[in-house]
């Protein structure tokens, strides 16, 4: 014993820890804690199988709310052409009601200048699996300038906003496409009959919000569509609708869209009228004095 004691003063490390076996047992335990919790969601969702017609019908039932269905759409223009689809609300919504998904995004590394992040989507019930590996560069371009981002808050919105959309693809992927048809035609219908207030009045609260938000004026509206604001439909609402959500969500810029340099005399005043206070009625007299205008009284009502 006295030698063991001798030997462990002549040699310290031998009475230490070795940091490097500890570093390593760490990371043997976690990995083991990662894989006990995926087969934990692997063996509930064996025990609880989804019931494809009561998912497909929560989704219906989702769908149906006008907050839901008025963010459920995006679009922008590509070779001139159109391309729509489900925005990433209505595929959460869809992952969270199909049930037994495990999805997300998740950062593996961040070095200088960028970050390598992953957006994944797993069936627990079937095993089938999408995934996304992608770098975002800690850089955005702002008044036609790149600008580097060095702040940690700045840094994580860009690799969420970036991994939103691969998030998408990847729970597009595991959802039935039947069943992501059957919730966007029950989002139109949700924005065509169960929408509050007059068609006009809702049109002239769009233009409105265009016009403050991305300075998209009605002029450069009607030269879009073809035609006065006066002549929309539910389907040219409908339109709008996604068209703000591409410009919100950073699908697509204002110049895809809309011409700036549209002249402003086009305007059929669809816009002003739903702002504009009732004004009374003024009539020329044909024989007044240097053609004054003269205001004429309204008549009582029999």
């Amino acid at each position: 014993m006295n030698n063991g004691l001798t030997e462990q003063f002549n040699n310290p490390q031998m009475g230490q820890p070795s940091f490097q076996n500890t570093g390593g047992a760490l990371a043997q335990a976690s990995a083991s804690r990662e894989m006990e919790e995926v087969k934990g969601q692997i063996f509930m969702a064996k025990q609880f199988p989804r019931n494809t017609f009561q998912a497909e019908q929560r989704i219906i039932d989702s769908c149906q709310r006008p907050a839901l269905a008025q963010v459920a759409m995006y679009q922008y223009p590509r070779g001139g052409q159109r391309v729509t689809g489900p925005s990433i609300r209505l595929a959460e919504v869809l992952a969270q009601n199909w049930g037994n998904l495990s999805f997300g995004i998740q950062e593996l590394e961040q070095r200088d200048g960028e970050s390598v992040a992953k957006a994944y989507c797993w069936d627990l019930e079937t095993n089938v699996r999408q995934e996304k590996v992608f770098t975002v560069k800690h850089s955005m371009k702002a008044k036609g300038a790149i600008k580097k981002l060095d702040d940690p808050r700045d840094i994580y919105e860009k690799v969420a906003n970036d991994g939103a959309r691969r998030l998408r693809t990847c729970i597009l992927g595991i959802i039935p496409g039947d069943i992501v048809d059957k919730a966007i035609i029950q989002c139109n219908n949700t924005l065509a009959g169960n929408s509050k207030g007059p068609l006009k009045d809702r049109i002239g609260n769009a233009l409105k919000t265009f016009k403050e938000q991305h300075r998209v004026t009605q002029e450069m509206i009607e030269a879009k569509f073809g035609y006065n604001a006066e002549s929309f439909t539910e389907y040219d609402y409908v339109e709008l609708i996604n068209i703000f959500n591409s410009l919100k969500d950073g699908m697509s810029k204002v110049e895809d869209w809309f011409d700036k340099e549209i002249a402003k005399n086009q305007s059929s005043g669809l816009g002003a009228d739903f702002q504009a206070q009732a004004e009374p009625k003024v009539e020329v007299k044909s024989d007044a004095t240097n053609d004054i205008p003269v205001e004429q009284p309204e008549l009582p009502l029999e």
